[in-house]
């Protein structure tokens, strides 16, 4: 009768204190989901591409076992671009992704001007560059081990979306790459 209980998961009595619980993930996701959704949609450019990947970051959030209380948020956006890079890297080329650059949550409309336009940053890798390193504001070094590039791509690709973004096309922008 013994041996029927072996394979049983062994649970704690009491949750470990100082680690997030499921609960605590829930939480965070309700108070963050539309800053999180929208974070989903600059990076992939497109909503149903946003909806998948923010579905994956909750279960891949929820199941984390070794998250700090109070980094539940830090967590779930840094588990959001990892599978927003997963999503768009490596996949169809750009010529195949169908990108839905509009935003049509209730927003100034000056704001979803702006949304839009980065989420219509192409070729990807700008899109994310700009987005990991201007508006979450990882460092060069974070962005280039999570995307698996050098942190020159990094910054070559943020400068290409800058110019994109502000509709200034330097003479050498063709021969840089």
């Amino acid at each position: 009768m013994l041996t029927m209980y072996r394979f049983r998961p062994r649970q704690d009595p009491q949750p470990r204190s100082g680690y997030a619980t499921c609960s605590d993930f829930c939480e965070s996701f309700v108070h963050d989901s539309q800053p999180l959704y929208l974070l989903a949609f600059l990076l992939t450019g497109s909503h149903p591409e946003a909806e998948q990947c923010f579905i994956a970051t909750v279960g891949d959030a929820v199941n984390a076992n070794c998250v700090f209380k109070g980094w539940e948020s830090s967590w779930s956006k840094r588990c959001l671009i990892i599978n927003a890079i997963r999503r768009v890297f490596p996949g169809p080329t750009e010529s195949d992704r169908k990108q839905d650059a509009q935003y049509e949550v209730e927003v100034e409309s000056r704001a979803r001007c702006t949304i839009n336009a980065v989420a219509g940053l192409a070729p990807p890798i700008q899109r994310f560059a700009f987005v990991m390193s201007v508006l979450e504001k990882y460092s060069e070094h974070e962005c280039a081990l999570l995307l698996g590039s050098t942190p020159r791509d990094v910054v070559e690709a943020r400068i290409q979306a800058l110019w994109q973004l502000s509709g200034f096309t330097p003479a050498f922008a063709g021969s840089a790459g």
